[in-house]
């Protein structure tokens, strides 16, 4: 035998009896291989079954277990002679098919051509060219405010009526060196006085009903009189409509005060302003209102010329309604810039513009 043959059986029947139990290692392994080298049990099987039954059994019991592991074994490795190759056979490459003659076309059908019939020409009807109606220029509306708060800071800066009061603690450099010329040596500095804005500006707003889309307006305008300005002193008053025998400390309509006692902390050099709509955002002429107005305008000069009006609806609104009464008895602008420019201008004296 050879030991192609004998090496696996060797070590499948070794395997097979170290799981059944036999107390087997690798010294036993190893002395089987030796006896196998040395010639013995390698010329038949039946010889190898002698050899290993001595080597790896120890009693009568593993003798009769081994043999029959030992027929298992055997039955497992019996070689099987493998089976020859099956031929394939190619096919035979089929006969190429002959070219059939095409069929010859068929003829096909001339299209006849039919005259088109002849369009007669006719006169069009004639239209009149469109002339539109002629229309009184309308007044843009203007979607956003017309007047910003950083013009209106700049504005309030023409509202000025210096005075000298304060303490001689600003350096004159002016007089300083004339002085020095004139007696030819210094001595001391000159000294003026700081100037100060005595200007009094009195603001009587309309609030609520007509005057409610332009509260954002005048709420930025008395904010940038009182904190964003130069002026002296400002003093806010609330009306509805009227600025009638009693005005409102507050926008809310809710702290009474008379007019006279508003009026009576003015001079001639107070300026008043007076932010209302007079009518014209609904349109309305009212005698009443008119007359009101009137009265108040009144008590207001017996105390100072410096008024002007400011009016949010632009001046296009006026007509038919009691603001174009209203402007003939006190100067009156639109709520804009060039407005407030004027309104400024007639409020620190100067000429009404031309």
């Amino acid at each position: 035998m050879k030991n192609d043959t004998i090496q696996p059986i060797l070590s499948r029947l070794f395997n097979r009896l170290r799981q059944s139990g036999f107390n087997l290692g690798v010294g036993e392994y190893r002395a089987a291989l030796q006896a196998i080298e040395g010639g013995y049990g390698s010329s038949s099987l039946e010889e190898l079954e002698r050899v290993l039954t001595l080597l790896w059994c120890h009693s009568r019991a593993e003798q009769s277990q081994f043999q029959f592991i030992w027929e298992s074994v055997i039955a497992d490795t019996s070689t099987v002679e493998p089976k020859p190759p099956r031929r394939t056979s190619k096919p035979e490459p089929s006969p190429e098919p002959q070219d059939k003659p095409l069929p010859a076309p068929s003829p096909q059908p001339v299209e006849s051509v039919q005259p088109q019939p002849t369009l007669e020409l006719a006169p069009l009807p004639i239209r009149a060219p469109f002339t539109p109606v002629e229309t009184e220029d309308t007044p843009q509306l203007q979607t956003d405010r017309p007047i910003s708060r950083r013009a209106m800071v700049y504005s309030w800066r023409y509202l000025r009526r210096p005075i000298l009061d304060d303490p001689e603690d600003v350096l004159d450099e002016r007089a300083t060196v004339e002085t020095v010329a004139r007696q030819g040596f210094f001595l001391t500095p000159v000294y003026r006085r700081r100037e100060r804005n005595a200007a009094h500006l009195l603001l009587l707003i309309d609030q609520d009903g007509s005057m409610t889309p332009f509260h954002r307006f005048t709420r930025d305008l008395v904010e940038t009189a009182q904190y964003e300005s130069s002026i002296g002193q400002v003093d806010v008053s609330y009306f509805h409509n009227i600025p009638a025998k009693s005005v409102y400390r507050d926008p809310y309509l809710t702290q009474p005060v008379l007019l006279k006692r508003v009026l009576a902390t003015c001079d001639n050099n107070t300026s008043v302003f007076i932010v209302s709509d007079a009518g014209a955002a609904r349109g309305y002429r009212r005698l009443e209102r008119i007359r009101a107005t009137t009265e108040v305008l009144f008590q207001i000069k017996q105390q100072t010329n410096l008024i002007a009006w400011l009016n949010p609806m632009p001046q296009e609104r006026w007509g038919s309604t009691s603001a174009q009464l209203i402007a003939h008895l006190v100067p009156m602008y639109p709520m804009d810039n060039d407005g407030l420019s004027h309104a400024i201008d007639i409020v620190r004296g100067q000429p009404l513009p031309p």
